[in-house]
């Protein structure tokens, strides 16, 4: 045990560790994105009705979201190691009952439970990360975990599309099962156990978070569908808003808090969250746009729109090793900047592509995305992390994960309220009222009745709209490079300030 300005001796195996690490976040990344391209075929197999399926792609989200914080504290408090061990065995286990369900009921359970466990992985991982790795090797070890997160979500369209057209749709889940127990074991032999100094338990803060998460990412989910007037949409945006407005204050008042909201008081800590969050808010609606031009538009496959990513997953895994030797000599605060500008001029691209232009187009806009990505987000993560004490590991980067789910969800749904306005804008009014709110409802009808006019007009309407999107996106990012370069601050010298004191994390070596 080390303690005051004593440096800790490096774990001999950090770098095998990481390969744990990486693995249990490739396991979550990638079944989220393959079961998008498994759901005609389910729903089909099992008879599920629309809102079948809703709650079946959104139960796990909800749950996930809304446990975040609380599985982070649980982290810091039980031991980050133990409590991610957890969590891949309930994802596991989940996976299993997902991969023979034989009605959407279960299904939607078993999605339930994979929520849980997600939950507890999640924070762990990183919060892991950020205890075994020093300073000096940090960056490289976050750009290899982002990196990795990069290629789940470009690769499991793909690998979905693959094992349907081989196996069946309950491959996709079956898949988690040995990734899981890989990561077990290995987590087991290889991890050093980790936890914070105990501290009184906050069931409050826990059920306040849980409940104004929840309420507000369904509220997220509701609102492009039913409006921000409907009054399920008001009634979840009340409930989120009293509860989180609950937990701020009970956090700030509370002995022992359950999220150190002070971290928001540190320049990077809340440079790097907004700068996130409005990223996301253009990556979130990323997929959901970018999918349904790719497959309604040019009529690709789902593999083939998962292939379509390729060159944003090379850029994201070049540039995340380029960053890394980029981040020691320009700092996180100017590498954040320019990432997140080459981000902004990629989404400019993506606004002007144009279904005659071909592929080198579209191709080169998701290189430049991913480029800026590689670069930009790993800088923002560490510097977010940066500041964060050790022994609140765990709810720092539950906090880190929140921002950035909840990001997403705003993106899905700000992006996709903007592309379902402009479309319906761009239609002429002559087209039958159905084939004027959603793409997919106007080819449609365009196929049952033989209007090829019909389905070329819906084609051109939704190319409008998806530039509009995309256009919005753009100047979210641009923002979050202004919000960067303007609040976040590089260390002079020496290490990276915390928000406080940071102790050692009580590191117990196990198989050693």
């Amino acid at each position: 045990m080390l303690n005051g300005s004593a440096v800790p001796e490096r774990h001999p195996g950090r770098w095998l560790i990481l390969v744990v690490l990486c693995l249990s976040t490739l396991v979550l990344v990638i079944d989220n994105m393959a079961l998008t391209v498994a759901v005609p075929s389910l729903a089909k197999d099992l008879g599920a009705s629309a809102q079948d399926i809703q709650w079946i792609l959104d139960s796990y989200i909800l749950v996930f979201a809304g446990l975040l914080l609380t599985t982070g504290s649980l982290s810091d408090r039980f031991g980050r190691r133990k409590v991610m061990i957890i969590g891949l065995a309930l994802f596991g286990v989940a996976s299993l009952m997902a991969t023979f369900a034989s009605d959407p009921g279960q299904l939607i359970i078993a999605r339930i439970v994979m929520g849980v466990g997600g939950a507890l992985v999640m924070p762990s991982t990183l919060s892991i990360l950020i205890t075994v790795f020093d300073d000096t090797e940090r960056r490289k070890a976050m750009s290899a975990w982002s990196a990795v997160a990069m290629v789940g979500l470009v690769g499991g369209p793909v690998l979905g599309g693959a094992l349907i057209a081989w196996f069946w749709w309950g491959a996709v889940f079956l898949i988690n099962v040995p990734i899981a127990a890989l990561a077990i074991i290995a987590a087991l032999v290889l991890m050093p156990e980790s936890k914070g100094p105990w501290l009184r338990p906050d069931p409050l803060g826990a059920i306040l978070s849980v409940v104004g998460m929840t309420a507000l990412v369904w509220a997220i989910i509701e609102l492009p569908a039913h409006g921000l007037t409907h009054p399920g949409t008001l009634g979840a945006f009340a409930v989120a808003v009293l509860a989180l407005a609950g937990f701020v204050v009970w956090e700030t008042r509370t002995s022992a808090p359950m999220v150190p909201l002070g971290l928001f008081r540190a320049r990077n800590f809340s440079g790097g969250s907004l700068s996130l969050t409005l990223v996301q808010i253009g990556n979130g609606g990323l997929l959901l746009v970018l999918t349904q031009y790719l497959q309604f538009v040019l009529d690709y496959t789902p593999t083939e729109a998962g292939l379509a990513f390729i060159p944003m997953a090379v850029a994201s895994l070049v540039f995340n090793i380029l960053g890394a030797t980029l981040g020691n000599r320009l700092g996180n605060r100017v590498l954040a900047a320019v990432g997140l500008t080459v981000m902004a001029v990629g989404f400019g691209l993506l606004a002007v592509v144009s279904p005659d232009a071909g592929f080198l187009m579209l191709g080169t806009a998701l290189f430049v995305l991913g480029a800026g990505g590689g670069l930009a987000m790993p800088a923002a993560i560490a510097a977010l992390m940066g500041t964060v004490p050790a022994e609140q590991a765990g709810v720092g980067s539950a906090l880190n994960d929140t921002i950035q789910q909840a990001g997403a969800a705003l993106g899905v749904a700000i992006l996709g309220s903007i592309v379902s306005s402009a479309f319906t804008g761009a239609m002429s009014g002559a087209a039958p009222e159905a084939a004027r709110h959603s793409i997919g409802d106007a080819l449609g009808i365009a196929a049952r009745t033989g209007d090829a006019g019909l389905a070329a007009a819906a084609r051109d309407a939704f190319g409008t709209a998806m530039s509009a999107s995309f256009a919005a996106a753009a100047c979210g990012v641009l923002a979050a490079a202004v919000l960067a370069l303007l609040v976040m601050r590089d260390p002079k010298a020496g290490p990276t300030p915390t928000a406080g004191p940071v102790e050692e994390p009580s590191l117990v070596l196990v198989g050693h």
